[in-house]
């Protein structure tokens, strides 16, 4: 797993966070796990919390409207629109509360085969370095960004395995 908060060279390293992992399967196979809703909703979140999907358009300019529930009860409305849809390299979505969100940040996600596995490097970038620290020490962002990466590492073994649940 590696794991960044605020450092590097880039323009927006005061803004980003960079969580990422190597999961023990074909990019194929990760790239699916993580476009299609049927997977999505099984592994997607840190851990401890649920998602319940309103709508789902996987397409660039399609969004994806769904609630994810947290252990303590506490509700999450969350929405993404997809941007930039390269099967199965990579996607850039933008994130919010809703559609029209002001403080929404954009994520890069790629997707490199290493042999029979894939990292999935997850690059968010926040409008201000405010909102990336807030994301950070009130939402735990980086935690859950690995909790994330691990979720989906452990459904796509059952999914290899035809056990996932």
């Amino acid at each position: 797993m590696t794991t960044t908060s605020g450092d590097g060279g880039s323009a927006t390293a005061d803004r980003e966070i960079l969580v990422s992992r190597e999961i023990d399967a074909p990019r194929e196979v990760v790239f699916e796990a993580f476009t299609q809703v049927r997977h999505l909703s099984r592994w997607w979140g840190p851990e401890g919390f649920t998602t319940t999907t309103r709508s789902f358009e996987f397409r660039v300019g399609g969004a994806w409207d769904f609630v994810m529930h947290g252990p303590d009860g506490t509700d999450y409305q969350e929405w993404i629109t997809w941007r930039e849809i390269v099967p199965p390299e990579r996607i850039s979505l933008l994130h919010g509360e809703s559609r029209t969100d002001p403080d929404a940040f954009e994520s890069f996600l790629t997707f490199e085969p290493t042999g029979e596995r894939t990292r999935v490097a997850m690059r968010t970038v926040f409008p201000t370095r405010e909102l990336r620290d807030q994301a950070v020490e009130k939402y735990h962002a980086v935690e859950g960004g690995e909790q994330t990466l691990s979720n989906l590492a452990t459904y796509v073994a059952d999914l290899l395995r035809g056990t996932e649940s």
